[in-house]
């Protein structure tokens, strides 16, 4: 083994000193950097602590809109919040009804002894070409039973139709008088537009009687899951206290006129139901929404509504609530039943 040379050995040791130094430098270099920064730095200007305060206020909006869950509001409004079932037909004077089918939707309470739902639960054959064409040739439509089940209520009320809107998919609707109806709260309704981005809650139905079955107890699901989704089934949910609301939520992604366009999804039994901001104002109906695309569902502003619910307001009470206001137009069709 060779021996070092003693010259290499002290270059080594004062490379290493040298390195020792320069770090040490470098730190001492940084730290006060950081005091004087600490010290020195000028304070900042009202402006500028005016827009660090608005940011502060924008994200804790933002922390309150998403801490106020769907569940939140579905808890609160589930009450008022009814499903619509019923029969109608088309039929041509003096022949078998054409048309005999079942509908299913949602509706809400806006005020004392009134629902909002849409004109095409209210008048099911409102939307349907068959129906429409049917009806041009003189054949007429009716309502055999429309009925509405709220949670908490171990029977359905009779509703029917008061007024429907001529331009739009909206319809009011009036439920029996009973202890039960009277003592349901409506829903508050917004005074003013939402601005898109708005977060939104939706309420209702969405599968009628197969979505309710499928989140009954499995005692209940193996029973109701295969039967047809008869009023049979409605009546064993409702005295099970069975009938229960689903909400979804999302945002507000556009307005063009009277019409909304969001993203919380929905199904068909969820039309008629409130759709709510991030306050728990119901804001517009739901309405539609478009097949493959998860951002393209349709509700109707409430500034709609109001007009509607002021005409019906007005009206005197039938002696019987289930005699269907005559304003045949065309229809949304529904699954065919039996003659």
């Amino acid at each position: 083994m060779s021996e070092q040379d003693p010259h290499q050995e002290s270059d080594a040791v004062c490379e290493t000193w040298q390195r020792f130094v320069q770090a040490a430098l470098g730190v001492a270099i940084l730290v006060g950097t950081g005091l004087l920064a600490h010290f020195y730095a000028p304070v900042p200007d009202d402006g500028l602590k005016e827009q660090v305060a608005q940011l502060n206020r924008q994200v804790q909006r933002m922390k309150q809109e998403q801490a106020v869950p769907a569940v939140s509001m579905l808890n609160q409004y589930r009450d008022s919040i009814g499903y619509v079932y019923g029969v109608y037909r088309v039929s041509l004077p003096g022949q078998t009804p054409s048309i005999r089918a079942r509908i299913s939707g949602t509706a809400f309470v806006v005020t004392h002894g009134l629902l909002a739902t849409n004109r095409h639960v209210a008048e099911p054959w409102y939307g349907d070409s068959e129906a429409t064409a049917l009806i041009r040739k003189g054949a007429k439509p009716e309502l055999e039973q429309l009925l509405a089940f709220f949670p908490g209520s171990p029977t359905a009320i009779d509703v029917a139709p008061v007024t429907v809107s001529a331009q739009g998919d909206l319809a009011i609707l009036r439920m029996a008088d009973s202890n039960f109806t009277r003592d349901l709260a409506p829903l508050p309704l917004a005074t003013a537009a939402a601005p898109p981005g708005e977060l939104v809650t939706v309420i209702g139905y969405p599968m009628g009687i197969a979505g309710m079955v499928a989140k009954s107890p499995s005692s209940v699901y193996e029973r109701l899951a295969y039967r047809r989704a008869d009023i049979g089934a409605a009546n064993e949910l409702a005295a099970l206290s069975l009938i229960r609301p689903s909400a979804t939520y999302g945002h507000l992604g556009d307005i063009v006129g009277d019409k909304l366009i969001y993203d919380a999804p929905t199904a068909h039994g969820g039309s008629g139901g409130p759709v709510l901001n991030s306050r728990g104002e119901v804001i517009g109906i739901n309405s539609a929404y478009m097949d493959g695309f998860s951002g393209g569902t349709l509700g109707v502003s409430v500034s709609s509504l109001k007009p509607l619910i002021a005409v019906a307001q007005t009206k005197t009470v039938p002696t019987d609530p289930r005699t269907p206001a005559p304003t045949p137009s065309a229809a949304v069709s529904s699954a065919s039943l039996p003659q």
